[in-house]
């Protein structure tokens, strides 16, 4: 079989009339040919080198089935959400459902599960797992080590886990927002290699210095490439870029291509744009990844031009799997795995005394991961009430306050809550916060809106974090809970995504887990009341 067009050759960096032919699966040649006349380009298909796929709130075979026609070819997955909810068994879940499917996905095997232990999981990857793990060749790389006090105090257990990854010789991911300086060095000593935290170019620089390669990520929530973008000119070989976590209607619109259109937008040289989106991750992954040389797997993806880079065609395994925007494989069905195992709650369940009246309040901002503390009343403007159920087990539900949401009326609840996943919502009312987290329990899982005494649910049965249902079903329903949800007032990009990580104690400063307001600059809880 034989493919005409513009071949782009981002190792040798020079673009020419040509014709690649592909055998079993493969690149057998790459031939110059000046009488080819097609106007469209080929070049190898685009890399997510950190995704959580269930953040897409998609099994791997939809989310394949989205993100394909967007030229990506392969993923670099950090499986930890439904680790820390069904543990080994929901990565195996993952493995056998992504192998349905053409798209490469490469996992991890996680680091932290539970994320810390000032929070309830549904499960724990132990050092035997991680051990059991790196036996399977589709487990590529330890994941995230979100843990930077345990890697910067030598935590025995930390160190361990470390040291088991080395012996496999395993690529280690690192998590470590706004680590700088002698810490950042000390923290990449270790043997970790990268970050997707950073949100200031001086983090990131510093990490670079360090020996690091920098993350630049477009998540639905956590979005820094306006941060980090000069990267792509100073250092364009210490950076990939990813998406780490993207709602389903993010994926309709984009993936790693919304990288590169935004790069060569800015004016960025087209060659170091598009090692960055596929060679880098390639390279430092070991991925089974062709990059559009003779001999290797025949991926490329082919495009209109060089500059809005729509994708008119994905090859995987030199097989045609989408063209114009659709994939051309089909769905596989899927059956539901998940931990549910908590009661409904009642309105007396969140009552709050605040002796003194005035509360620390968890600030939220748009567009990041990080929140700020503030001090003032429940009964300032826009500090509403956040409230974590734990999903395990019956127990009294954890509660602060936050602002930050513009929530005016009605309340948003979620079984997607960083990293542990218990059920997280924020009100106006505690009738109306009552009434989702129940909405969000009967349905085993879900994303919820509720208004007066009438809810809207997101369903997901898979883990209480991923739909079902077909990729395009699900980002409808994504796309109307979602204005639902500004509706309500909410001014957030994406406020469920916000949602979802305000229990996420590794990410500075205050957040809520199911037993407690927790600081994670001090690592520690913290009460309520000032």
């Amino acid at each position: 079989m034989q493919i005409h067009g513009r071949i782009v050759d981002i190792h040798q960096r020079e673009v020419f009339p040509g014709t690649i032919t592909v055998e079993d699966g493969r690149i057998a040649a790459i031939t110059r040919d000046p009488s080819v006349t097609e106007q469209r380009y080929l070049l190898p298909g685009f890399v997510d080198a950190h995704v959580h796929i269930e953040s897409s709130l998609l099994a791997p075979s939809e989310f394949a089935r989205l993100a394909i026609p967007h030229g990506t070819v392969a993923t670099v997955s950090d499986p930890h959400e439904i680790a820390n909810v069904c543990g080994m068994e929901g990565i195996r879940f993952m493995l056998e459902n992504a192998e349905t499917v053409p798209l490469k996905v490469s996992f991890g095997a996680p680091s932290c599960v539970p994320a810390t232990s000032f929070e309830t999981a549904g499960a724990e990857i132990t050092v035997a797992d991680l051990q059991e793990l790196f036996t399977d060749p589709r487990i590529r790389y330890l994941s995230e080590m979100m843990n930077w006090p345990g890697v910067l105090h030598a935590d025995p257990l930390v160190m361990e886990k470390l040291r088991v990854a080395k012996e496999a010789g395993r690529v280690i991911d690192g998590h470590a927002p706004g680590l700088k300086g002698a810490d950042a060095s000390a923290y990449a000593a270790h043997g970790i290699t990268t970050d997707h935290e950073c949100f200031t170019l001086d983090e990131a620089l510093d990490k670079i210095a360090a020996g690091m390669k920098i993350l630049i990520r477009e998540g639905s929530a956590a979005r820094n490439y306006e941060a980090l973008h000069p990267l792509i000119g100073s250092h364009p070989d210490q950076v990939m870029f990813c998406c780490d976590d993207a709602h389903p209607d993010l994926l309709t619109e984009g993936h790693i291509d919304r990288h590169v259109r935004h790069s060569v937008e800015r004016g960025y040289d087209v060659f170091d744009v598009l090692r960055i989106a596929s060679l880098h991750p390639v390279e430092h992954y070991g991925l089974p990844v062709g990059l559009l040389r003779v001999g290797d797997p025949a991926d490329f993806i082919v495009v209109d031009d060089l500059y809005r880079f729509d994708v008119l065609e994905t090859w995987i395994n030199g097989e045609r799997v989408s063209a114009h925007g659709e994939a051309l494989f089909d769905r596989v069905p899927i059956q539901p795995i998940n931990q549910f195992k908590t009661n409904e709650i009642v309105e007396q369940d969140l009552r709050v005394d605040t002796p003194t009246g005035r509360v620390r309040v968890i600030v939220a901002h748009d567009g990041q991961l990080v929140t700020s503390e503030e001090h003032g009343a429940p009964t300032d403007p826009d500090v509403r009430k956040l409230v974590v159920v734990n999903r395990y087990a019956s127990a009294p539900p954890a509660m602060a306050y936050v602002k930050g949401f513009g929530l005016a009326q009605g309340a948003l609840a979620s079984s997607v809550a960083h990293d542990s996943h218990n059920i997280v919502a924020v009100g106006v009312s505690d009738a109306e916060i009552v009434l989702a987290i129940n909405a969000v329990i009967s349905s085993t899982g879900g994303l919820a809106v509720a208004l007066g005494h009438h809810t809207e649910v997101l369903p997901l049965p898979l883990a209480g974090l991923m739909s079902d249902q077909p990729g395009e079903v699900v980002a409808k329903q994504y796309i109307h809970l979602d204005r639902r949800a500004k509706e309500l007032g909410s001014h957030l990009r994406a406020p469920f995504m916000t949602l979802s990580f305000m229990a996420l104690l590794v990410i500075p400063q205050l957040k809520l887990s199911d037993k407690g307001l927790f600081d994670g600059q001090r690592f520690q809880f913290v009460p309520l009341s000032i």
